[in-house]
């Protein structure tokens, strides 16, 4: 079985329904987690927000936004707001799974689509919202060598970082907060190991872990 086969096995059995995850009328949003296969590596498309946005400016993000009315479902969102951001057309997203919602820090109930998309894509940054795309792979974020860890107030836990380097422009990334977090989840249900440094959840059943910890977060609401 090649990598990409075997991937979106083990992500369909992560894939999480509305009906089986009763949620509070909060605030929705999603983003689009881009893989594709590059020389044999799994690859993840990551972007950095425009410095003139008004929240998180300039942090490294995956394509994604707040839910708009015309909307069919969050992965409808997360498609939209991939193109309108990095020119992604949603018909060449191979949508494989859609991931337990995280609360953040402003109160949006987040939701990750995973995706495949070609290797051949080509972004085309809206300057508005996105600085720079990117790719890293997967597997960086099983490694501790460039990953630390660290309480941030008001936030339960600790917040992961990682310092990467873009092998192609010698641009150097943080790659940290909700956005870490999502790819430390994703590297996990992949590759089925556990990370070289302490994580903070059950790597064996991280599902039903983040599904606690959402249901934790919501009952303080």
């Amino acid at each position: 079985m090649d990598l990409k086969k075997k991937v979106i096995e083990r992500l369909s059995k992560c894939t999480v329904g509305e009906e089986s995850l009763p949620l509070p009328a909060l605030t929705k949003a999603s983003v689009l987690i881009p893989l594709f296969v590059r020389e044999g590596k799994l690859q993840v498309l990551m972007t950095v927000r425009s410095t003139e946005l008004k929240h998180n400016a300039g942090e490294v993000c995956f394509p994604g936004g707040k839910s708009d009315r015309n909307d069919r479902d969050e992965i409808d969102t997360a498609l939209r707001e991939a193109e309108e951001e990095i020119g992604l057309p949603p018909d060449g997203v191979e949508v494989v799974c859609r991931l337990i919602p995280v609360l953040n820090q402003r109160g949006l109930l987040v939701t990750p689509v995973v995706g495949f998309i070609s290797e051949s894509f080509q972004a085309r940054p809206n300057p508005a919202e996105v600085s720079d795309v990117f790719s890293v792979p997967l597997e960086f974020f099983l490694k501790n060598t460039h990953h630390s860890a660290y309480p941030v107030p008001n936030v339960g836990g600790m917040t992961h970082s990682f310092i990467f380097t873009d092998p192609l422009t010698d641009k150097i990334h943080q790659i940290w907060g909700l956005t870490a977090a999502l790819t430390i989840l994703l590297a996990v249900l992949v590759f089925e190991r556990k990370p070289e440094y302490e994580v903070g959840f059950d790597v064996d059943n991280p599902i039903r872990n983040f599904r606690r910890e959402l249901q934790h977060r919501l009952s303080k609401l």
